[in-house]
């Protein structure tokens, strides 16, 4: 099975980013296809270290975009909101200085 790839962001220079996924459901990953006039290789960026950047570049935000409609779209027409803990689960301890305050 060939390497699907999903258009991330196109920069004016010609540079390329897809999402792109492999035979293996679980590789996931960004390809950059650099302009031809550059004289780069294309590479292959992993997706946690393309995440981890957080460089804020137009590829990354874009990508971030997408992500973030996944999850509205898992979510629309459900009628149902995102639960919160269980009921009953314990909540995170107070730290020292919240503690004081309580009393």
């Amino acid at each position: 099975m060939p390497v699907m790839r999903t258009p991330i962001h196109a920069n004016s220079n010609g540079d390329r980013w897809y999402l792109c996924r492999g035979d293996d459901p679980v590789d996931v990953f960004v390809f950059h296809e650099p302009n031809g006039p550059s004289g780069r290789m294309p590479s292959r960026i992993e997706l946690t270290a393309f995440l981890a950047s957080g460089s804020g570049s137009p590829e990354h935000r874009t990508l971030l975009t997408m992500i973030g409609s996944l999850v509205g779209a898992t979510h629309a027409g459900s009628g149902t909101p995102p639960r919160g803990p269980e009921a009953g689960a314990a909540g995170a301890e107070p730290t020292p200085g919240e503690a004081a305050a309580l009393t």
